[in-house]
């Protein structure tokens, strides 16, 4: 018995060993000649790049832009995402399961798709633009700079909020709100005086986690910016400048990237555990029939919000099926689109899928090892493993990208332009979220459950494959198609990496953007949303109503 434990235990630090190599060869490496190409110039260590930036006025403006952006966007997702999930939680909401998937529908599409419905929307020759032109003579603001950056991640980012924030309201006892009620404080009153202070730290943590998010978008302000130039957008010019990039600096801009994202990680972690607190729901809150004028308008309120934050997706469907002649749309419906997209993309979308699979497969394999590792052996390689599979969060995915390049170029390892490139950087990128699931969901298994297989003749090997695993395929599942509906919605590191051999769906939608062709690019829109639909659809099914977290 002795002898078989210490193999079990060899092999687990074996397992844990490999997993800690290929995190130092695939993150931690790339990094590093990120970091060694930021400070090296043609005569040796310099600090010239990191000077220019700083130096230069455009460059912080750059910078100030991307602030500018997420501090805005963040206050706007609270001040939309927090009163819904309030309404959501506190009073009967007719519909209320179907308003809970659009609004993670809304969630989980990719971002760039929003802003180049809007562009279709809003656009120099949009619908919503030329009816307020030709028939209420108004113009309309421009969608394109900041304020249509504003509006896709406002849309795209607030059920963030309401998600977060409707976790923390299940947790709020009905006996501290009825006690309010006793000593008259209702409605506006008890909402800001007992229900805000309850749920401020989720409410802080969703607002740092949605700053993070908006800080690091890189295709929404890359379509629909124009002139208004962010971070994350300068950092990918300043490595596939059509002048020939400046690696150097580019690199720089990337360090500073990190450092920033970095930080806001480390105060999101600071602020959390700071003003974090317990509560025990022995009464969960009950829903209430809200009466007369009030009831209306709750209603409104849910149903226009989440109405205008589907909008895109709804009209992008719409735009696949009109008629096209060349890149315009003429009168009349078809499906000439579909087989356009298929003719011209068809290499596209099986790329999507063969490299979304096979990234799966590997994230499903790791996340088990990595769940198990650090949920069941805590040591010092685990507990490194578990901090390195949290990077990905700080990383912008244009920065992933660019490192990827910077390290896998030249010998002895030289990656760059094959598919396998992508795959590691989508694993690396998506693999936290099934193992965030896997591990939520190992811990509620008792330890016992193993004990009780092995002490019944069952080897401990054959009790993880036979008893642990199938007892963990819930979380796995549902982490897994998480991770896939980000795979598949992919931009920021993919643009960085791929070639036309390997170019992916939401690769093909932007070239497609760009050109012009929009019924080829809204058809390739509807794949890529009816397939992310589908995913989501199936998630809510295996995970039986659990919340979706990021």
């Amino acid at each position: 018995m002795t002898a078989k434990k210490h193999t079990w235990k060899d092999i687990w630090i074996v397992i844990g060993v490999g997993i800690l190599v290929l995190y130092i060869l695939f993150l931690i490496y790339p990094l590093f000649s990120l970091l060694k190409q930021s400070v090296m110039g043609p005569e040796g260590f310099t600090t010239e790049y990191f000077h220019k930036f700083f130096a230069k006025p455009y460059y912080m403006n750059t910078l100030w832009n991307s602030f500018k952006v997420s501090i805005c966007a963040t206050a706007i997702t609270l001040i939309i995402g927090v009163p819904l999930a309030y309404f959501y939680n506190m009073y009967e909401i007719k519909g209320k399961g179907f308003l809970q998937i659009i609004i993670i529908l809304c969630s989980m599409s990719a971002p760039f798709i929003g802003a180049y419905a809007w562009i279709l929307l809003c656009g120099n020759n949009g619908l919503i633009t030329n009816v307020f032109r030709n028939f209420l003579h108004i113009k309309i603001p421009s969608i394109y700079g900041f304020g249509g950056i504003l509006l896709v991640l406002s849309l795209q980012l607030f059920p963030l909020v309401f998600l977060y924030v409707s976790g923390a309201m299940k947790n709020i006892d009905n006996s501290l709100l009825e006690a309010a009620e006793s000593m008259n404080c209702t409605g506006a009153r008890r909402f800001f005086r007992i229900i805000v202070p309850l749920c401020m730290p989720t409410i802080l943590a969703a607002a740092l986690l949605v700053f993070m998010r908006a800080f690091a978008d890189f295709g929404t302000p890359l379509l629909i910016g124009q002139g208004y130039r962010t971070f994350p957008v300068e950092i990918y010019n300043a490595f596939f400048s059509e002048t020939g990039g400046n690696y150097g600096f580019a690199c720089a801009t990337s360090v500073i990237a990190i450092l920033i994202t970095t930080v806001i990680f480390l105060v999101q972690k600071w602020s959390s555990n700071r003003f974090s607190f317990t509560i025990n729901a022995l009464h969960p809150v009950e829903r209430k029939h809200a009466k007369g004028i009030f009831n209306i308008l709750i209603h409104l309120y849910c149903y226009l919000v989440v109405a205008v934050a589907f909008l895109p997706q709804i009209y992008i469907f719409y735009e696949s099926f009109r008629k096209t002649s060349g890149k315009a749309f003429i009168p009349g419906y078809s499906t000439e689109s579909y087989k356009s997209a298929f003719k011209v993309a068809g290499n596209a979308i099986k790329n999507t899928f063969v490299i979304g699979i096979c990234s799966l497969t590997i994230i499903i394999l790791l996340a088990i090892l990595i769940a198990y590792l650090v949920t069941r052996r805590k040591n010092t390689i685990s507990n490194t493993i578990d901090i390195m599979s949290m990077l990905p969060y700080v990383i912008p995915g244009s920065v992933v990208g660019i490192s990827m390049i910077m390290a896998f170029n030249k010998k002895p390892i030289i990656l760059t332009g094959t598919l396998i490139i992508m795959v590691i950087a989508l694993v690396i990128r998506r693999l936290p979220y099934t193992i965030r699931s896997s591990a939520a969901t190992l811990q509620q298994i008792p330890i016992t459950v193993e004990e009780a297989a092995i002490s019944l003749g069952c080897s401990k090997m054959k009790a993880f494959f036979k008893i642990t695993i199938p007892m963990m395929m819930n979380g796995i599942v549902s982490g897994a198609i998480l991770s896939w509906v980000t795979i598949i919605t992919e931009l920021s590191s993919a643009i960085c990496l791929y070639t036309i051999r390997t170019q992916t769906l939401t690769l093909a939608i932007y070239t497609y953007v760009l050109r012009g062709n929009d019924g080829i690019a809204a058809a390739l829109a509807t794949i890529l949303s009816v397939t992310t639909i589908i995913s989501l659809l199936i998630f809510m099914k295996v995970s039986k109503g659990q919340d979706i977290t990021f």
